[in-house]
């Protein structure tokens, strides 16, 4: 034992040691993050010097929608706008924009419900359509349409894909972006493009954009992005030539360097006006082309009310056409950041020798003697990282394996009372692992409150459960289940903790949160209201994902509901067991589980959106539940109803009817149901009134 304590720092050491080399051969979590930050820091310090090679950006801004009118503007405007970019010029004209349906404007659409009479249909026949103008003015320019790549089932389009990948290598890239489903342009629209690419951006963990896609997949087909396509139309390349081995990808005389997902490193310049054009000006009559000769236009939008917004390397918000017009700037000069195959094997190797080294003089030698090196060879590595991506534009990183270092370092300096002080830690989070982490912080910080008698206190509670957790059982097996479900309890109690909610239990799948305790909280209400908004989008998320991995996941169900109660430590003097004793807690159980009845997702009662300014939800109903006497008054948030304006219109319309007992009511249901059959809370109201029901008062028979 003894001399196992005399030479615990230096097994530590060495456990860090290869830890920190496990931890850097990753290429996702925490060493991920710190490379991001360095890469970020030499970006922010060292941007893309702009050479003008001609990429222009034609901006559907605010101004332009002041002065032309709402998106999506009538397709002859658009095929206008291509015409004048034409006639300019332009070499090439690339959407960041998707014209996914017919233009409503078009005759046929608007004198749809009159078609059945004769001089409409022929008067119909004789106007232009509007589509086929926009697909006229395509084919007449160099035109290179957008398509949406997505994993959501509902998206069955199949973009046309007008190049091919000639593949040198072992087949298929294995780690480029894979999807399963697609939002197109109108097929009319891709026939008669030059060529047709892919709008997205795969961002990191932050949501920033740092790598940008020139090829991703759907299912088996390879598909190139946008800026690929406007690469290959510009250079009148006919397709694209790929080597999957130390990725490469060429078009045409142009040989770009790719990651191993298939994309290009971005290395941004500052944003410089000459890059705009608003897209009212390019319409305007006094038009005259404007530098616009030879240039490779891109349109798409900076309005803030079109979503387009888009975080680069250096936290600066620009809109999502400009990353593309940077790509394919990079991609004109050549200007290429590469982190070579080499990076991480070099810096791991070089961290490990560096620190056995320091290690080695730590523990023979001294600290100081140690200390003293490891700065040394910190500061060589940043400057030598720094040198490379300036004049070379490589990535490599100094900051992970410096870190290591540190803690090698660290560990071989302590003496055995750190060992003493990491068992004490370690014992007090396999403590923090039975409560919760906000409970056992707030008790170390006021051991005074940790008392045996409790104290009335108005409280919010949250209750969520998992549909179709028995046929989730039954088809999987054990471990890819517990795996599973501890991936999903993870996500709901991080957004728990994030609004500072305390998880009260946990029963199978089904998870139990108080608001207001242990610290009392005013706002409790608001707190689980948005906490219940932030669980319903991940949770749906959540089952989108694995639905789209052939797992059946269920909905997730919750109910939210306030009220006065006694919370404290009932587990007596031996075991500690702080929760809440009240009616609300069984209220709220029997909230979340009406959602199965209701056909809704979220309950919330009006109890706690009273308390909640700013809450929007639909009525949902007086409910008497289970074994309560007293009606309770519950919502259905409009974030959770998934409806559009006339579609919650609609309902708020029927809902007074149904109130006033008025037999118009069900027909008003029904229209809602034929609507959007997806609108479960509309269907359980017309089931009740087609039963022979009325009004808004509703009993729940079963828990």
């Amino acid at each position: 034992m003894r001399r196992l304590t005399r030479f615990a720092p230096l097994l530590l050491s060495l456990s860090m040691l290869g830890l920190v080399a496990m931890l850097q051969a990753g290429e996702a979590g925490p060493f991920q993050t710190l490379r991001n930050l360095v890469f970020d820091a030499y970006q922010r310090w060292l941007p893309r010097v702009y050479e003008d090679v001609g990429v222009r950006i034609v901006d559907i801004d605010e101004a332009s929608l002041q002065r032309l009118g709402q998106w999506p503007w009538p397709r002859p405007l658009v095929a206008e706008l291509i015409e004048r970019l034409n006639a300019a010029g332009a070499r090439s004209i690339a959407f960041d924009v998707i014209f996914a349906e017919p233009d409503r404007t078009s005759p046929g659409s608007v004198f749809a419900p009159w078609l059945d009479r004769p001089e409409i249909a022929q008067l119909v026949r004789e106007l232009p359509d509007h589509d086929g103008e926009l697909a006229r003015a395509i084919g007449a320019a160099a035109v290179i349409t957008g398509f949406v790549l997505s994993n959501d089932p509902q998206d069955r389009d199949e973009p046309a894909r007008k190049a091919g990948f000639a593949l040198a290598g072992s087949g298929m890239p294995p780690r480029v972006s894979n999807f399963t489903g697609a939002i197109a342009t109108l097929p009319a629209l891709e026939a008669a493009a030059a060529g047709n690419g892919a709008l997205n951006f795969i961002p990191g963990a932050d949501g920033k954009i740092r790598r940008v896609p020139l090829m991703l997949r759907k299912g088996e087909r390879l598909l190139p992005t946008l800026a690929a396509e406007v690469m290959r139309v510009t250079v009148g390349a006919r397709g694209y030539q790929v080597r999957t081995s130390s990725p490469v990808m060429r078009i045409g005389s142009v040989q770009i360097p790719l990651t191993s997902s298939g994309e290009i490193w971005m290395h941004s310049a500052r944003p410089v006006a000459e890059r705009y054009l608003p897209a009212w000006r390019v319409l305007s009559n006094d038009f005259e082309g404007e530098g616009l000769d030879g240039a490779i236009v891109l349109i798409g939008t900076s309005a803030i009310g079109l979503r387009d917004l888009r975080m680069d390397a250096v936290s600066r918000i620009v809109p999502g056409v400009e990353v593309h017009a940077q790509a394919v700037e990079q991609l004109l000069g050549g200007h290429f950041l590469v982190r070579p195959d080499w990076a991480l094997g070099a810096e791991i190797l070089v961290a490990s020798l560096v620190g056995l080294l320091v290690l080695s003089l730590v523990q023979f030698v001294g600290g100081f003697v140690g200390g003293a090196f490891a700065l040394t060879a910190v500061g060589l590595a940043f400057a030598g990282s720094a040198y490379a991506f300036a004049e070379r534009g490589l990535l490599l990183d100094p900051l992970s394996g410096s870190l290591g270092l540190l803690c090698v370092y660290l560990i071989g300096l302590l003496s055995r009372e750190l060992i003493i002080e990491r068992q004490r830690r370690w014992v007090q989070r396999a403590f923090a692992s039975y409560v919760s982490t906000q409970l056992v912080e707030h008790l170390v910080r006021h051991p005074d409150q940790l008392k045996l008698g409790g104290e009335r206190r108005e409280c919010s509670f949250l209750f969520t459960d998992l549909s179709g957790f028995t046929p989730l059982m039954e088809s999987l097996d054990p471990g890819a289940l517990t795996a599973l479900i501890n991936d999903y309890l993870d996500g709901i109690v991080d957004i728990v903790f994030k609004h500072y909610g305390m998880v009260d239990r946990f029963v199978g799948d089904a998870v139990a949160v108080i608001f207001s305790a242990p610290v009392e909280q005013p706002d409790h209400r608001c707190r689980a209201v948005a906490c219940a908004h932030d669980l319903d989008r991940f949770a749906e998320g959540f089952k989108a994902a694995r639905v789209a991995e052939g797992i059946p996941f269920g909905s997730t169900r919750i109910g939210v509901h306030s009220g006065e109660v006694i919370i404290g430590n009932f587990g007596g003097r031996r075991l500690l067991d702080y929760r809440a004793l009240g009616d609300p807690i069984n209220t709220t159980a029997r909230l979340e589980s009406a959602n199965k009845q209701l056909g809704t997702r979220v309950c919330i009662s009006a109890e706690t959106a009273a308390g909640c300014p700013g809450f929007e939800g639909r009525p949902v109903g007086e409910l008497l539940l289970k074994g309560k006497r007293k009606v309770l008054l519950a919502y259905q948030p409009i974030s959770s109803a998934g409806v559009d304006a006339e579609q919650l219109a609609g309902y708020r319309r029927a809902y007074a009817l149904l109130a006033d007992h008025d037999p118009e009511a069900r027909s008003a249901f029904a229209d809602l149901v034929r609507r959007d059959r997806s609108d479960g809370l509309s269907r359980f109201h017309l089931a009740r009134l087609e039963l022979g029901e009325s009004g808004t008062r509703i009993v729940l028979p079963q828990k």
